[in-house]
């Protein structure tokens, strides 16, 4: 199962639940705003990171700028917190299973969420197509 962190007003999210539709990938959606993350999942979620805070945290956002909030000194915890309390610090959305995690809209990214069998045959479909 595929868990799908989201935000409504948030196009990204809706073209990730559309992909996941599209590709008969069962999900559970939240919505961060109506279920806010307690600071325990996100930890968890920094956990599945490769790197770490850049991969989750939009520090582009008006949010995180508004906050002024440095990465490489805030620590873990009180981090957690401010993500807790504003969720729109998060890349969204957010798609995670028990091995992968990704955050944004990509879709060809998003592939590594489609059963290995899948994956296969559009990698022979590929190869087919390039011979």
């Amino acid at each position: 199962m595929v868990n799908l962190y989201t935000t409504p007003s948030s196009l990204a999210s809706r073209k990730a639940k559309s992909w996941l539709n599209r590709n008969n990938i069962p999900f559970k959606e939240r919505n961060l705003y109506a279920q806010p993350l307690t600071v325990e999942e996100v930890k968890d979620l920094l956990k599945m990171t490769e790197g770490g805070t850049d991969e989750i945290i939009s520090t582009r956002s008006k949010k995180f700028k508004n906050l002024k909030i440095n990465l490489n000194t805030t620590p873990l915890n009180e981090l957690c917190e401010v993500i807790r309390d504003n969720p729109d610090l998060l890349r969204r959305p957010i798609i995670f299973d028990n091995k992968n995690i990704h955050a944004g809209y990509n879709e060809e990214e998003l592939g590594c969420f489609l059963p290995r069998q899948v994956r296969s045959i559009r990698l022979w479909r590929a190869i087919a197509a390039i011979n």
